[in-house]
């Protein structure tokens, strides 16, 4: 039996490796994995003019490379919105769809309390790297959340493209177009794993509107989780169970016609 063709795709912050090593020992040796990180961090420095474009043209020299002509696609956060915009694009490469909280602000007529929030990331833009990242990561979850505080010590090498990555992503949702139309054509199976700690304006919203747009879409709320806990870390075995049953209902839905 062949096993399980799956790319995931990091957020903004974490190396894909970092991202997802316990989910993938969670998941076991039949499930080919492959943790991809972002083009946006690829060279030395970001490179100009970046959308998501980029990362879906990534996605498809790594599945081609791999002569993969369908395959699972995962995302977490940016790597979220760089799932959705491969599935507008690619959508016949797809068995399935999962985003972990993937980050969208488009303009698809948002709440005045999304568009709110929105404004209120854009507004960070001007701060320094340590206080965009405390204000980016304040305004991702609830008020009450308590966030740990930053490491101690020098941060990692890679740690010094991240605050001006987010913005690259802030960025490009203010003029992507994600087209719902398309999106509203897939016919695989979508899984949304949202944090029930998470901001409700930022990722509740998220999935709330992507719940009228996709035809086979599945939420599930992990409670105790938030954005920055999320599930592929912190319960990456009860995430693997479910991947599993999602990529095997995927299975059945291709074989299905």
């Amino acid at each position: 039996m062949e096993p399980i063709r799956a790319i995931l795709l990091p957020g903004s912050v974490l190396p894909a490796h970092l991202a997802y090593d316990a989910l993938i020992e969670a998941l076991g040796p039949d499930v080919d994995a492959v943790t991809k990180d972002l083009e946006l961090y690829a060279g030395d420095q970001l490179p100009d003019g970046w959308t998501l474009d980029a990362e879906v043209d990534g996605v498809l020299r790594e599945a081609d490379a791999r002569g993969w002509d369908t395959f699972h696609l995962l995302g977490y956060s940016g790597g979220g919105a760089a799932a959705l915009a491969f599935a507008a694009k690619h959508p016949d490469r797809l068995l399935s769809l999962t985003l972990l909280e993937a980050a969208w602000a488009g303009n698809w007529g948002w709440s005045a309390a999304h568009t709110r929030l929105w404004q209120d990331y854009t507004a960070l833009g001007s701060l320094p790297p340590e206080q965009f990242m405390a204000g980016f990561m304040r305004l991702s979850v609830k008020p009450d959340v308590v966030l740990p505080p930053p490491p101690e010590g020098d941060p990692p090498p890679w740690m010094a493209k991240r605050p001006a990555g987010i913005r690259a992503f802030l960025r490009t949702f203010e003029d992507y177009d994600l087209d719902r139309g398309r999106l509203a054509a897939f016919r695989r199976p979508v899984f949304f794993a949202l944090g029930g700690l998470s901001n409700p304006d930022d990722y509740g919203e998220i999935a709330t509107r992507l719940t009228s747009v996709f035809r086979d879409f599945r939420l599930e709320v992990f409670e105790d989780r938030h954005h920055f806990d999320p599930p592929h870390r912190i319960e990456p075995a009860r995430l693997a169970d479910l991947l599993r049953e999602h990529w095997e209902r995927a299975d059945r839905v291709v074989r299905a016609g």
